[in-house]
């Protein structure tokens, strides 16, 4: 008798579910189809996955300044849209032209200023971006601002957290903001790091302890402010495994540390966050936007994305990118789970005569993650895209960089999860020069790999083919 109420009493779930899906969420047409699959295939698992996986993010912007800061934000960039339309904004390299109008969008699509003062350094090896990182908060004096899906309950993590509670002790304000499901610290460690004077937040925590139905939506940015001259982006999270002491080997990442105005919109981001995690409303004080010299040069605007956003910002940027290629386009991510639309935008770009180039890992650290990439990756060869396996150990450095000229580091992936349904930050740099040591990076990386050619590709197993299918299925729920 009980399975017989079992039942009716999923099924009508499934229903008003699958209208929600269709009328009420507005989920991309792929995504909903497939959960309505699953829904109706597999009730009781089928809804429990939707508990964790599935609900929509209401479509409202979470992080807001207040309105002096607003309507000051909206009067520097309606001036910048002025001086670039206009030609008045000079740049310092006039290879640099033809990417105006993608400084344009960015300033349209998602505020981001165009800072034009920065000095910027290029981390490829996690010992010497902790080092750097490390370095920049013993010598903080006023602040130090840090925001981190992962941190590891390890010797590196427990490291940076003794330096932050000495430098709180030393009266500098410390600010430390983690995502609850990428990061798992107990209540001791808490009370330890705010007994010393570190004030701690944590973005979207569980409501009912260890279970956090919220998988989806995490903070997947990678931020670090000192005194705000000095920023940090890239892929790193903090934990042993990016210095290589994991179970994948020779962890390969990217970051970059900023010094100039840059560094502010860093600093904007972290406060936007900080004040969604506390409720408190930011307060954005002279003392954490300090004069900085500089002159013009390393143009770049720090783009930030998420599901409150009317518009996929990073998303449209790499498909800027991309578009805009003449020569070449070198891409490194540790999942590749594209939309229609960049598929599409790397397979013209190829036929074009683009040499377009990607690096994804050998060694997976998400399988089925990885069998999907390797599905979406053979779509390409086809095209005469060139695809790249890392033997050396992992890669999980999130970057493109077009014809020597322009890049982007940050902290998406290229899947629809970055895409559409976590918080990330990345880092759009208008400089041949990082460029050229980005493109220099990704050559090296080269020896270390193995190409996958369309042969290959054709010849695999069974196996193979069969880990594709079932991962890709799956793909669009991601």
């Amino acid at each position: 008798m009980f399975p017989d109420l079992i039942d009716p009493f999923f099924l009508v779930i499934n229903i008003f579910l699958a209208i929600g899906l269709v009328f009420f969420e507005r989920k991309n047409p792929t995504a909903a189809l497939g959960w309505i699959l699953i829904l109706f295939a597999i009730p009781i698992i089928g809804f429990i996955l939707y508990l964790l996986f599935g609900q929509n993010f209401y479509k409202r912007k979470l992080f807001r300044m207040k309105a002096q800061d607003d309507q000051y934000l909206h009067q520097l960039i309606g001036e910048q849209k002025r001086e670039l339309t206009s030609r008045e904004l000079i740049l310092p390299d006039r290879a640099l032209e033809p990417y105006r109008g993608m400084m344009e969008m960015f300033l349209e699509n998602s505020m981001s200023y165009l800072s034009r003062s920065n000095r910027v350094d290029l981390y490829t090896d996690g010992h010497d971006k902790f080092d750097a990182l490390f370095a920049a908060i013993r010598g903080a004096r006023d602040h130090v601002h840090l925001e981190y899906y992962i941190i590891r309950d390890d010797r590196l993590g427990n490291e940076l957290l003794s330096l932050l509670k000495e430098k709180a002790r030393e009266g500098v304000e410390v600010r430390l903001l983690y995502d609850a499901v990428g990061t798992r610290f107990n209540k001791r460690k808490v009370r330890d790091l705010q007994h010393a004077g570190v004030r701690v937040a944590v973005f979207f925590p569980s409501l009912i302890g260890p279970l956090n139905f919220r998988i989806n939506y995490r903070n997947h940015r990678k931020i670090a402010v000192i005194d705000g001259k000095t920023g940090f982006i890239g892929g790193f999270n903090i934990g042993v495994e990016y210095l290589s002491e994991g179970p994948l080997g020779y962890w390969r990442d990217t970051a970059i540390r900023i010094h100039g105005d840059g560094v502010w919109s860093l600093q904007v981001r972290f406060f936007l966050d900080w004040s969604y995690a506390t409720k408190e409303s930011p307060h954005l004080a002279h003392r954490y936007f300090p004069e900085l010299e500089g002159g013009n040069a390393t143009p770049m605007q720090v783009v930030s994305s998420g599901p409150d956003a009317r518009w996929n910002q990073i998303k449209e940027g790499y498909l800027k990118m991309i578009n805009s290629a003449r020569k070449n386009v070198f891409i490194q991510t540790p999942y590749f789970i594209p939309d229609e639309s960049v598929s599409d935008a790397l397979r013209i770009a190829a036929l074009s005569g683009v040499d377009v180039r990607i690096i994804f890992p050998t060694k997976p650290d998400h399988p089925f993650v990885y069998w999907s990439s390797y599905s979406y990756i053979g779509d390409l060869l086809e095209a005469g895209v060139r695809a790249y396996t890392y033997e050396k150990g992992f890669i999980h450095s999130k970057t493109i960089v077009v014809d020597g000229l322009v890049s982007s580091v940050g902290s998406a992936n290229w899947d629809v999860r970055s895409f559409r349904l976590n918080f990330e930050a990345n880092a759009f740099v208008y400089d041949p020069e990082l460029a050229r040591g980005m493109e220099t990076a990704f050559m090296e990386d080269l020896p270390g790999c193995k190409e996958l050619t369309l042969a290959a590709y054709r010849n695999r197993s069974l196996r193979v083919k069969f880990k594709e299918s079932i991962s890709r299925l799956f793909s669009p729920l991601l």
